[in-house]
């Protein structure tokens, strides 16, 4: 009866450790942990089986405590516990218990290399395979070539493996991942011929390679070549498809599958999702015949993309264990659409929080404006990431707060060229052109590649300041770090040779881009108004049309100023009447403001009133202050007082609305009138700040404060251009950390 008892026992742990193994494997910490601390009897294997859980789950201090308090360990606890820091990439830790080990086998020595080579660190790597007391067990050879495979260091890889003293299959799959998954694939090719021995893993690879860039033809022809396909390779393929919005393809090779497992049914309802065929998602989930978190997880974010969020909330309710995957796809649907009370909701149901569920959260507080939230999140948050920090400085930016974005941004240990741009960006939304260009020439000393972000942003704080000759350098750049056919640098550069009065290189640079866009047209087209190019922008306007593209909103702006510039107003009339009866665009305040200043200029002031008087929209200050200036042209005081009376109402602030009527009162000899404006302007003008100019001299922007008794301050101002003049000038110099 006594030995009956202890089988008993026996058989009853066995069982229970084998449902914390697989509650662990399902992310269903919870109920692991419950199993755990209800059992009586644990051995070795209990302990083992919930550190496990624990550092699968992303709870590896959990883990680290309950190794810390075994009663006894082994080889296996040992080892578990260098896996799970492993699992959560925390090396140090890993290496700290390496280094304590009582004893180590070969799987002790694999782990830890493969800690290190997954990490990126790949000398430390290779240090400790030279430590190795036997180097006739492949599988440190395959961790290393896996290593220097990920890296790019295929000389490196292949010199390991031609090195091996033997080499397996495994070995053959490791080297040949390290090509396919580089996009290498005329290497990988080279290599797949000449490998001696081939499996179906080895086949999935090219395949997964071809798929990977892209090239869907080359993929279908090795899929159907491969002697045994089996699930991996179907969905490999099913992936391809549905990748490149080949939905059909997809579904025909779904229905053709002679066996489908959860990650051939889920991969179908990504497809759906991704194609945001909600509706065909919908079906599919309900006729699966099991489903994984990734499935439950894969249809909320499809409810999510949709904008169906209660369907997602209800979702979510129903799911049987929670998961962070899903909760977070939950947490974005609801940031997303500015419900973040809701958002909270969600994230304080979360025990365990990994980076991507704080910087959604986040970044939800931030788009909303609400940074003291976002601030108080940051904060808490234990495991930062780069995107913890650029987002914080995006936020700040975006409300308007500088200052605290560049305290964010000072206080960050590493910097990536996203917090570069973050900053530099947010500098040019505020206005603060300066610093955006400084910090554009600090990020290029500081050895960060700029991109096509921080040169648009570049550019477009050239453009604002009319300087054009750090414009050209930063051109230069372009040109040399081969980001002249990226379209939204070319576009940046229009605006900029347009903003700075060089039409002729604007132009040219449209010529030089291969296939513009909307922006592209628009920026040339506005270029043309700028400088008074009336002609030139309608010729344009009608050859966009001609081309095939549509204009919207922003092209009519550009066209009507232009023609108001250069007093094409039946012409402007004609434009205006296509806008609304052609193109069925609803005229916006801009387009009526161009109106008014292309009639005003023309003298014809009272069809310039009507339709302002007859607009379906609130008039603007933009659209009284154009009929103001053409008042004040043209010398008519009725008009005139009148717009003065509305701008004033919109603008009681701004003196140069009092500047325009009363020189409009001293022309008629209204001096009583004069006097009065006058008076009103010296009411208003309290707490002005003032006035700023800047002029660009010798590649240097000089800016300039009215009635500063510190002027002139030339050398302190101009710090900032000097440098950058001097930086961009010398362009080595510049792209020395990357060249």
């Amino acid at each position: 009866m006594k030995l009956r008892s202890i089988g008993e026992k026996g058989t009853q742990v066995f069982h229970q450790n084998l449902k914390i193994t697989q509650l662990g494997k399902l992310g269903r910490i919870d109920e692991a942990i419950k199993v755990f601390s209800q059992m009586t009897q644990r051995n070795t294997v209990t302990y083992n089986s919930m550190i496990s859980a624990y550092a699968k789950n992303g709870r590896v201090g959990n883990a680290r405590q309950l190794f810390d308090e075994m009663p006894h360990r082994n080889l296996v606890s040992w080892n578990t516990m260098i896996s799970g820091y492993l699992h959560n990439n925390e090396v140090e830790e890993a290496y700290g218990i390496f280094v304590r080990m009582p004893e180590r086998d070969m799987f002790s020595w694999t782990l830890m290399i493969t800690c290190y080579t997954r990490n990126g660190e790949l000398e430390r790597a290779r240090e400790l395979f030279d430590l190795l007391p036997d180097k006739r067990d492949a599988a440190c050879w395959n961790a290393m070539i896996a290593g220097y495979s990920k890296k790019g260091r295929f000389d490196e890889a292949k010199r390991m493996f031609d090195e091996m003293p033997v080499k397996n299959l495994v070995s053959c799959n490791s080297m040949l991942a390290g090509y396919t998954k580089n996009g290498e694939m005329c290497l990988g090719l080279r290599f797949f011929q000449e490998m001696p021995q081939r499996n179906v893993v080895s086949w999935n690879l090219v395949l997964d390679g071809f798929v990977q860039v892209g090239d869907l033809g080359s993929a279908w022809r090795y899929f159907e070549k491969i002697p045994d396909p089996n699930v991996v390779s179907w969905v490999t393929m099913l992936c391809g498809f549905a990748r490149n919005g080949k939905i059909a393809q997809a579904e025909g090779l779904f229905e053709q599958m002679p066996s489908r497992n959860v990650v051939a049914w889920n991969a179908m309802l990504a497809a759906y999702v991704q194609d945001q065929q909600v509706d065909k998602a919908v079906k599919i989930f309900r006729d699966m015949p099991e489903m994984d978190s990734v499935s439950w997880t894969t249809m909320i974010n499809g409810y999510v993309r949709a904008g169906k969020l209660e369907e997602a909330r209800e979702l979510l309710n129903r799911m049987p264990y929670k998961n962070i995957g899903a909760q977070t796809a939950m947490i974005s649907g609801y940031a997303h659409n500015g419900r973040m009370d809701e958002a909270s909701q969600i994230f304080n149901q979360i025990a365990i929080r990994d980076a991507v569920c704080w910087n959604t959260m986040i970044a939800g507080y931030a788009q909303c404006g609400r940074m003291v939230e976002a601030l108080s999140l940051f904060r808490k948050m234990t495991n930062k990431d780069a995107v913890s920090w650029n987002t914080m400085i995006t936020g700040y930016a975006q409300v308007g707060e500088m200052d605290k974005a560049l305290q964010i941004f000072e206080q960050m240990g590493e910097k990536n060229t996203v917090s570069w741009n973050s900053l530099i960006t947010g500098y040019v939304q505020n206005g603060l052109y300066l610093d955006a260009l400084e910090s554009t020439v600090v990020m290029g000393r500081e050895g960060k590649r700029p991109d096509q972000s921080t040169f648009s942003s570049g550019l477009s704080a050239c453009a604002n300041l009319a300087a054009l000759q750090v414009g050209r350098q930063l051109h230069h750049l372009v040109v040399k770090t081969g980001y002249l056919n990226d379209l939204f640098v070319s576009n940046a550069l229009i605006s900029m040779y347009a903003k700075c009065g060089m039409v002729v290189s604007a132009k040219q640079v449209f010529k030089d881009i291969n296939h513009g866009d909307i922006v592209s047209w628009n920026s040339l087209i506005s270029g043309y108004a700028l400088n008074g190019y009336g002609e030139e922008a309608v010729e344009l306007f009608e050859e966009m049309q001609i081309e095939g593209l549509n204009p919207d909103q922003l092209t009519f702006v550009g066209v009507l100023s232009a023609c108001s510039h250069s007093g094409l107003v039946d012409r402007g009339l004609e434009v205006f009447k296509s806008m609304t009866e052609v193109h069925l665009i609803e005229p916006l305040a801009e387009h009526y403001a161009c109106m008014v200043d292309l009639l005003g200029r023309a003298g014809r002031l009272e069809e310039a009133f009507e339709m302002v008087r007859d607009m379906k929209i609130k008039a603007t200050a933009r659209v009284w202050g154009a009929l103001l200036g053409a008042s004040r042209i043209h010398r008519n005081l009725k008009f005139g007082k009148y717009a003065t009376k509305k701008l004033l109402e919109l603008e009681p602030d701004k003196t140069s609305n009092y500047v325009l009527l009363s020189n409009m009162n001293a022309e008629a000899g209204r001096w009583d009138e004069v006097e009065r404006v006058r008076v009103l302007m010296k009411e208003s003008d309290t707490d002005k700040q003032p006035g700023c100019s800047w002029i660009e001299v010798r590649n240097q922007v000089h800016a300039f404060l009215f009635d500063d008794p510190v002027q002139p301050r030339t050398e302190e101002i101009c710090s900032v251009l000097k440098s950058s003049a001097t930086e961009m000038m010398n362009t080595s110099s510049f792209m020395t950390p990357y060249n």
